[in-house]
């Protein structure tokens, strides 16, 4: 059986060991500058030596080694300088941690770090994505819908902050974690969708990075069993990868909701999280609290997964839940997922008309102006359709997206074609 070649290992090493190697550094060193910057030697120094060497047969444990490696060496060069000598002799000891709190999985420990309230929260999930999820700078832009520079310069920022402050890399306590929650659950929102559909790339998912979110998120749920918004992350996400298998066609084309083979889908996640959800609505029945932005995005999904056919799907039921999330989060996203809703419930001149009103917020993000395409086909505005499916082409990151995009596209002048021939026909 003919290996894999070098770059494709260290591509997927690359994805699977990550969090894990800086999130052990982290632990170990208390610094989350040294940490990053060990792991990313470490990594330079296996796509020198591999191809050479060999693959080694524990890639992650080789990378662990070497990182640790690379971060004493750097310790002991700043021991010369100030007073860090004793933290290079420490880094010496091997022996495993004490649990020391209630959160003893590294990786979710890095979280919690992260998530320190002394940042902004946008800082705290930038944070997170850089040094748990190992994304780009370029793809956590682009999950805030931001400039590359903006977002680098923001966690230049945060780092910094932390320095200053003495925040030290430490278990969070119970009351920590209470506080830092929203953060953390925004982090893992966020690393699971970079991961259900990549903002660049040819390779439209990246399933190491939805597992690790629903990972994250089971830890959570255990950490925290009570709490709703947990629960209902958790299931947001069990409910969307349970669609994964039929989001992209053989020709790596994206296949958009109301197209998929609901056969494909993967019941068994639809049946745990669909259990969360109606958890939950048992318990806010109970007189517990009302939803939070997750469970309701959650019983949103849940319509979805209900529904046997798209043209069986309870449009009313979820413009409802949007509704409800719109009072709670009225981001011009959130909006714009509603008014899709709409479309199906009073029809596409209606959702036209509140898509429209989020041109301004807007007008960089792919997906408003590829519902605008859709809104304007559906009533026959074909030229201002192909216009509005171009600027979404450009936007577009990924190619699974321009794909199905650009295909629509095309569709619009068989469409013109056919009406014309209608209408000829009528005449007589």
């Amino acid at each position: 059986m003919t290996e894999p070649p070098v770059d494709d290992v260290l591509t997927r090493v690359h994805h699977e060991e990550w969090a894990r190697v800086v999130a052990g550094l982290a632990r170990r060193f208390g610094d989350l500058d040294v940490a990053e910057d060990a792991a990313a030697e470490a990594f330079a120094t296996a796509a020198e030596r591999w191809p050479r060497d060999g693959i080694p047969p524990n890639p992650g444990g080789w990378l662990t080694t070497t990182a640790t490696r690379k971060g004493i060496d750097r310790l002991r060069r700043e021991s010369r300088r100030d007073a860090k000598h004793q933290a290079a002799l420490m880094a010496h000891d091997d022996t495993p941690p004490e649990p020391t709190g209630p959160v003893e999985d590294d990786r979710l420990r890095l979280v919690f770090t992260c998530c320190h309230p002394a940042l902004a929260m946008e800082a705290r999930v930038a944070l997170t994505l850089r040094m748990l999820g190992g994304l780009t700078v370029a793809e956590i832009a682009r999950a805030f819908l931001v400039q590359e520079t903006a977002m680098a310069q923001r966690i230049t920022r945060a780092k910094a902050k932390i320095k200053a402050a003495g925040i030290p890399y430490r278990v969070p306590s119970a009351d920590d974690v209470r506080e830092r929650l929203a953060g953390v659950l925004a982090v893992v929102y966020l690393v699971f969708n970079e991961g259900y559909l990549t903002g660049a790339g040819d390779d439209p998912l990246r399933v190491d990075l939805t597992d690790e979110a629903i990972r994250l998120g089971r830890l959570l749920r255990v950490l925290l069993p009570e709490d709703g918004e947990v629960a209902g992350l958790l299931a947001l996400m069990l409910l969307t990868d349970a669609r994964r298998s039929a989001r992209v066609s053989r020709t790596g084309e994206l296949v958009t909701l109301d197209e998929q083979d609901r056969g494909a889908w993967d019941r068994a996640l639809i049946a745990e999280g669909r259990a969360l959800v109606d958890e939950r609505i048992a318990a806010v029945a109970a007189g517990g609290e009302p939803p939070g932005r997750y469970q309701l995005q959650a019983a949103i999904s849940s319509v979805h997964t209900d529904a046997p056919s798209a043209r069986d799907t309870e449009w009313s039921t979820i413009v409802a839940l949007y509704g409800r999330l719109v009072a709670l989060d009225p981001s011009p996203i959130v909006r714009l997922n509603r008014a899709v809703a709409v479309a199906e419930v009073d029809g596409p001149s209606v959702a036209l008309a509140e898509v429209d009103r989020l041109a301004g917020a807007l007008d960089g993000y792919h997906a408003f102006h590829a519902t605008r395409a859709d809104l304007l086909r559906r009533l026959g505005r074909s030229g201002e359709s192909r216009t509005a499916y171009d600027r979404a082409i450009a936007l577009a990151g990924n190619a699974a997206e321009r794909a199905h995009l650009t295909r629509r596209r095309d569709q619009l002048a068989d469409e013109w074609a056919r009406r014309r021939v209608g209408s000829r026909f009528l005449r007589g």
